[in-house]
């Protein structure tokens, strides 16, 4: 398998910071914590969150990550002024609200000086915990307008929504695969598409697959975060060790829908006090093998005519030939 793109989340790398620089006061820079993801075995590239992990010296600091053997993946909004706490694209004060969006636009520019052309919006802020707290339609056309106008500006760049049903508010105003597909078609745009994080699908109550599935029908998926998760909440564990049937059945999707983007780990070492470097390594290592069975299940004829019958026995049992190989 040549071409793999392995990209990862960048503050997972502040994890046990005491056992790789025993004299650091304080938490590591955004360089330090860079530095340190260098040092896993097959990792190819980094997303930045904005503006927290951009300076003031973007052509310095990209190229101390190139230098470093890593290449910067995308760049991803995050929307963390005390303001934006009751919205950000559907913030009622016009003026906090302009303020996101002018932001993210930033956002994108500073990508173009990373070498990217992929922004991921996730909107936490975004949504409501009450009743008769909100205006739904009017936010909702707040939040689809003001992802119209991000796209809009760049439209060479892939703008990509990461959808997650709550946290930090009770409900989120893009909770699921089928309210972003809605929001897409609704905004117009052709650089528009969809980030799917594996426990945030979990969370949605959805089928990870079945979720790729649907997005390949009718929009793109243009991130993939794969971590995993017990359904509960945004647990963020390693790659597969929870479900690894559901996460060999997506992406073995993936592979049938064409995707060729990173496989980027959203998973959270400093949880459980793991070494961050062995973690990430673990992850790409089950990512490959689970690429390796899902190469075998694509051309596997067997398999394609149990599930035109939806014969989940016969499916198991090809299924299960693979994963519990001796």
């Amino acid at each position: 398998m040549t071409g793999l793109k392995f990209a990862t989340r960048l503050n997972s790398f502040a994890a046990k910071a005491s056992a790789y620089w025993p004299d650091l006061k304080g938490k590591p820079t955004v360089m330090q914590m860079a530095e340190r993801a260098s040092k896993v075995k097959g990792l190819t590239h980094l997303d930045l969150n904005y503006p927290q992990h951009v300076g003031s010296d973007l052509k310095a600091q990209r190229q101390q990550i190139e230098d470093s053997g890593l290449v910067v993946n995308g760049m991803a909004m995050r929307y963390d002024k005390p303001e934006y706490k009751i919205g950000a694209f559907t913030n009622p004060d016009e003026k906090v609200r302009r303020d996101a969006i002018e932001l993210t636009k930033r956002g994108i520019d500073a990508g173009r000086e990373f070498g990217t052309k992929l922004m991921t919006i996730w909107l936490g802020q975004d949504g409501f915990d009450y009743s008769f707290q909100a205006d739904y339609k009017k936010m909702w056309e707040q939040a689809v307008s003001a992802v119209r106008e991000v796209a809009d500006y760049a439209p060479d760049c892939d703008i990509s929504i990461e959808y997650k049903p709550n946290e930090p508010r009770s409900f989120s105003i893009f909770p699921n695969v089928a309210t972003c597909l809605l929001a897409i078609a609704e905004a117009g745009n052709a650089n528009l598409g969809i980030t799917l994080d594996f426990a945030h699908v979990l969370y949605a109550d959805e089928i990870p697959a079945f979720a790729a599935g649907m997005v390949a029908r009718r929009s793109r998926i243009l991130g993939l975060h794969l971590n995993d998760g017990y359904g509960k909440r945004d647990d963020g564990l390693m790659v597969a060790s929870v479900n690894p049937r559901a996460t060999l059945e997506l992406l073995w999707q993936l592979q049938r829908d064409g995707f060729n983007g990173a496989y980027y780990f959203d998973t959270f070492p400093d949880a459980s006090g793991l070494d961050p470097v062995r973690e990430c390594e673990l992850n790409i290592s089950t990512v490959k093998q689970l690429l390796e069975m899902s190469g075998k299940l694509l051309g596997h004829d067997g398999l394609q005519a149990g599930i035109e019958r939806q014969d989940a026995v016969t499916t198991q049992r090809i299924v299960n030939d693979i994963m519990l190989a001796k």
